[in-house]
């Protein structure tokens, strides 16, 4: 079940239950703790199998015309089930009400990290296409992949 949540504890709680059970992609704690932060005032997507979070999404404006889907994670054992389709697909049309005319997403560049070209290969199959890498904008050994999606 995908649900769209508004108490700002429950983005918290959620957010922080999915990010630190997944390492492989939010293991740096400070780096975690500003998604769990930021979370607060955003367009927030939460999928639960029963009572339990299995995933999230977030989005936030980065332009008057421009939302980014901020962050994403979904439970390991919740992959490749169509969750995060789900996610996005109820973000993607909340963005459209909204009047957004594009999304964009950022990631590690492709061919770096196995985790990252499954995450990669994700925002393709989604329909994202490839904007632009910046080799520095996190640092050397994580060149940011943007990809942008029109609405």
């Amino acid at each position: 079940m995908i649900k769209q949540v508004v108490d700002e504890e429950e983005k918290k709680q959620v957010a922080r239950c999915i990010l630190e059970a997944l390492p492989d992609w939010f293991g740096i704690p400070e780096a975690r703790e500003e998604y769990i932060r930021e979370s607060v005032g955003k367009d927030f997507f939460a999928a639960y199998d029963g009572e339990q979070p299995a995933g999230f999404l977030y989005l936030k404006e980065t332009g008057k015309d421009t939302a980014e889907l901020a962050v994403m994670g979904v439970l390991k054992e919740h992959h490749r089930q169509g969750v995060g389709r789900a996610l996005f697909t109820a973000a993607k049309e909340t963005a459209r009400k909204k009047g957004y005319s594009f999304l964009q997403v950022k990631t590690v560049q492709m061919g770096r990290y196995e985790e990252y070209d499954r995450t990669n290969n994700f925002y393709l199959a989604l329909g994202f296409r490839e904007f632009e890498v910046f080799p520095t904008l996190w640092d050397e050994w994580n060149p940011c992949q943007i990809y942008v999606m029109a609405l």
